[in-house]
């Protein structure tokens, strides 16, 4: 079984609804990493030297290859990526090799036949 791992960058309020649509379109879990910081096109914004930014979390699925791109489309869309600019991003990152997942292989077994 092959691997993908999805990173999303998300506001911490989205956490819950993100990691919900995730597990609806198929993923078995993910670890969570909070207050995460970054930029894009334009630089945060400050008043009086305080950062105005919204507190991020990284969210890590380790997703069926399979699986994944739907996954990912789930993700962009409830956390209204494309449409909202610093809504968040996500993308995924091909995995060689995993140990420790032999409960999800199980599991995605049955799922990953039923698409295929």
């Amino acid at each position: 079984m092959h691997f993908k791992l999805i990173i999303a960058l998300v506001e911490d309020a989205k956490t819950d609804v993100i990691m919900d649509a995730a597990r609806e379109a198929g993923a078995t879990g993910a670890t969570v990493l909070n207050q995460a910081r970054g930029e894009g096109i334009q630089a945060a914004r400050t008043f009086l030297g305080l950062n105005l930014e919204s507190q991020r979390d990284m969210l890590m699925f380790l997703v069926e290859e399979h699986m994944s791109r739907h996954i990912l489309e789930s993700i962009a869309s409830i956390g209204d990526f494309e449409s909202n600019p610093g809504a968040g991003i996500a993308f995924q990152i091909d995995v060689e090799d995993a140990v420790g997942v032999s409960r999800q292989v199980s599991e995605l077994s049955k799922a990953v036949e039923d698409q295929l």
